[in-house]
């Protein structure tokens, strides 16, 4: 069945232009949806499979390996030309054991031919690509530990049943979740560059446009994908252009000055904010098609870049977003 398509998603803006940044900027560190139910969550992640331009990689390597990713791990790379493929977009289910995410022993070719070989997991078929969870809030904590561990490193390490494995794991890390099933980890929460908070839309055009646009999709899903194609195909283009501009952009110094006043006027924990609100200013010109990174950028990442990373203050009550909204006006009008 087609997925519903990106471009056809209405009145979610935040979270379709982070999407969009994570896809032009894989370091920007994932994507954090957070929200009310039924809001396009899983539908706009999963949407955006469609939206990623293909990956140069070694025909018949497992990890979509690179020359250079041969190299560095000869073990398991495969062999054979260079190929364009699709960018990987992988589910990481709640119920999913560790084996199925990290790797196992590949026991049909254990018992067959009496060798131990590695069968990869999730965390392989993800690399440079996108790894995305639902309700991850609900993920059980020693997944979490090893999401965090793997994120940080960007290689999976697997020592277990005489097996002793290394390999790529690089990937952007989508999760969306409903806080009201329980709030996310500080320490996983902290890993994701944005944070999104989906709200449902109080607009009444907006809610019968929804309304409009899912029943003709169930009608004909097919019918559906082609009419919005053409518009999807845009979005195409102007992430693999994204992509091609960002090396040539670089934030001026005006540019980091506002961020660093944004950040301590805000009160943001560590220098994550300062760097991520940076990248992805960066990314948002690149997407835009813009020549240089500019104050406009900023603000209109700041609040995806920085709410999940504000102190609590005892004496202001005011939600994160709102704060932020109120320090952009007092410092740039």
């Amino acid at each position: 069945m087609a997925r519903f398509p990106f471009s056809a998603i209405v009145g979610q803006d935040e979270m379709k232009q982070a999407l969009l940044i994570a896809a032009v900027d894989p370091t920007i560190g994932g994507v954090m949806v957070f929200g009310d139910r039924g809001t396009g969550k899983s539908t706009a992640a999963r949407a955006l499979a469609n939206l990623l331009p293909p990956i140069s990689a070694i025909k018949d390597c497992p990890y979509a390996c690179t020359k250079d990713d041969q190299a560095r791990y000869p073990d398991v790379c495969g062999t054979g030309p260079i190929r364009k493929r699709p960018v990987p977009f992988i589910d990481l289910p709640l119920g999913a054991t560790e084996d199925r995410v990290v790797g196992s022993l590949d026991l049909e070719r254990a018992l067959r031919a009496g060798e131990k070989a590695f069968e990869p997991g999730l965390l392989a078929k993800a690399n440079r690509g996108f790894l995305y969870i639902d309700e991850i809030n609900l993920l059980e904590d020693h997944l979490v530990d090893l999401l965090l561990d793997v994120a940080a490193s960007g290689e999976n390490v697997v020592e277990r049943e005489g097996l002793s494995v290394r390999h790529p794991a690089r990937f952007v890390l989508i999760g969306s979740g409903n806080p009201e099933e329980g709030e996310l980890r500080p320490q996983l929460l902290d890993r994701f560059g944005l944070s999104v908070e989906v709200r449902t839309p109080a607009e009444i055009e907006t809610r019968v446009e929804i309304m409009r646009l899912v029943a003709a999709n169930e009608r004909d899903p097919e019918g559906f994908a082609d009419e919005w194609a053409t518009e999807d195909d845009k979005i195409l283009k102007q992430v693999a252009r994204g992509k091609n501009r960002l090396a040539k952009l670089e934030p001026g110094e005006d540019v980091l000055t506002d961020a660093a006043h944004l950040c301590l006027a805000v009160g943001a924990d560590g220098l994550r904010g300062e760097l991520t609100l940076m990248r992805a200013a960066r990314a948002l010109a690149a997407l835009k098609g813009a020549r240089s990174v500019k104050r406009e950028h900023l603000i209109a990442v700041a609040p995806s870049a920085l709410r999940h990373r504000l102190r609590r203050d005892v004496l202001d009550e005011t939600g994160s977003t709102a704060r932020i909204t109120r320090a952009l006006d007092e410092l740039f009008g």
